[in-house]
Formats: C-alpha cells, sequence, structure tokens
C-alpha cells in the first residue's frame, strides 16, 4: 500500500469524510487542519522558544494546555493555538500572527520553511487533510501573486522531495465549482440562518493583495478565483504528481477504486 497519502480539494469535496474513512479502514494514521502535523502547518504558530516562553508568561492559566499542545522542532517550537481551549480571542489573534501563511512572512522564508519539513519528514501510514495544495496555494495565488508557471516550478520542487517518501495524492474534483460553493454558502450557517463560512471566505479573498489589486467584491469573484484554483490544482496532478495522484469526483467517489490504487 501507498506508504502516505495526502488528501485535496476544493472546500466541500469530502475530504474530512474520506479522511476519516481511510483511518478506519487502512488505518493511516490521520493529520486534520490544525493538528500539530510533521508536514502542514495549517492553524499553527511557529515560534521561537523566546516568543513561546513570553507566550506562557503572559498567559499562565493556559500554561499546561499550551505545553500540551506544543512540539519542538529544531530551532522553533510549534504550537496548535486553535486546539488550547476556551483561550479566548485575544489569544487565537495574536497566535495567528505567528502563522507562515498569508503573507506573513516573505516568499523566501515561506518556501524554505516548507520544503525544510518535507525534506524531514520520516514518517510512514499517514494520511494528510489539506497539507499539500489549499493553504499554500492560497497563498501563492493571493499573498504572494505568483504566476501559474511559478506555482508549477513550487509544486515540482514540493513533490519531488515528498514522491520518494511514498507520497500519493487522492484529490477530490469539484467539477460544478459555483454550484458546489453556493451549497457550501448556505449549508455552513448557524441554527438562525446566519451564514459562517462564506463571508469569512469573501473577506479573506476580497481582502488579500490579490483581492484589492483585481477590484474583488462578492460571489463572482470567489467563484473566479476557486475556479483558477481547481485549473491550477488539475495540472498540478496531470503534470507533476502524474500517476502518484488519483482524480475523483467530489462525494460520488467509488471506494474500490481508491482500493485499487493504493495497492
Amino acid at each position: 500500500m501507498r506508504t502516505n497519502l495526502l488528501i485535496e480539494g476544493l472546500p466541500g469535496s469530502g475530504k474530512s469524510t474520506l479522511l476519516t474513512h481511510l483511518a478506519q479502514q487502512y488505518h493511516y494514521r490521520p493529520y486534520r487542519e490544525g493538528d500539530l502535523s510533521p508536514v502542514e502547518l495549517a492553524w499553527c504558530a511557529l515560534l521561537t522558544p523566546q516568543q513561546w516562553e513570553d507566550t506562557l508568561r503572559r498567559y499562565p492559566q493556559l500554561a499546561q494546555p499550551i505545553r500540551e499542545k506544543t512540539r519542538a522542532e529544531g530551532p522553533h517550537r510549534i504550537l496548535a493555538y486553535t486546539q488550547v481551549p476556551d483561550a479566548g480571542e485575544a489569544f487565537y489573534r495574536e497566535l495567528e500572527q505567528h502563522e507562515i501563511y498569508n503573507g506573513r512572512v516573505d516568499f523566501d522564508a515561506f518556501r524554505e520553511t516548507v520544503f525544510r519539513r518535507y525534506r524531514a519528514f520520516q514518517g510512514a501510514g499517514c494520511a494528510f487533510e489539506c497539507s499539500l495544495l489549499q493553504n499554500s496555494i492560497e497563498s501563492l495565488m493571493l499573498f504572494y501573486q505568483l504566476p501559474d508557471g511559478e506555482i508549477l516550478d513550487f509544486y515540482e520542487q514540493a513533490f519531488s522531495l515528498l514522491r520518494p517518501k511514498g507520497f500519493g495524492v487522492l484529490y477530490l474534483d469539484s467539477v460544478q465549482v459555483r454550484e458546489n460553493l453556493l451549497h457550501i454558502k448556505s449549508e455552513r450557517s448557524d441554527e438562525a440562518g446566519n451564514e459562517l463560512w462564506f463571508p469569512m471566505m469573501l473577506g479573506f479573498i476580497c481582502g488579500s493583495p490579490y483581492g484589492l489589486a483585481h477590484g474583488c467584491t462578492g460571489l463572482e469573484d470567489v467563484v473566479a478565483h476557486f475556479e483558477r484554483r481547481r485549473s491550477l490544482e488539475s495540472r498540478i496532478l496531470r503534470e507533476i504528481i502524474g500517476p502518484d495522484g488519483l482524480i475523483l469526483p467530489a462525494k460520488h467517489y467509488d471506494l474500490k477504486e481508491i482500493e485499487r490504487w493504493l495497492q
């Protein structure tokens, strides 16, 4: 069986459900967004030892869960800050500034951090949600505003580090991008019907350097962004990942096809 898996796709494509199935059926170790993952830093703060000690001093009441949600990695401390319970908005906002995504570090530092962790990874039997595409490609598109060719170059280098370690990519393809986004827009609401996901995503895209430079303001701009992202991800799968990837229809995939590919 493939040593490690990366599960990718646009929002609402069914990644979490597939990850759960793979963990239960084939005993892969699952890593979801926000976990202390050895390859992904979503919702995790990358801190120097001094910054980590300063955080403990500022939030003494949270010292124990902070320690539990921290791992040492070389000269850094990685803190899964969203998993610290009842920490309060100020804590989450402060630690968010120490993420590497969304233009918070310059491009060279971002690339080196991602590639360093890919080089260092030595595990087996792991399945990762959104750990190759999603957060990285959003940063490359929206914050570093790289042209398509440079994004493809980034992923050619990235997967050259992962391929020798037995990684395969399961990609859940949302063909009807607009319809899928409208469904998520409606589905991810609170009990009173107030939309939760879409206003956040709208602000994220329209408030990014790319969104500001291109005058993005509404739903059609969000659709256009995800259509471009899907096109880019399709090229990455075809031109770079090749037979180490399997493209499946989102939410309507054949588990037997996945089983054959895994073996």
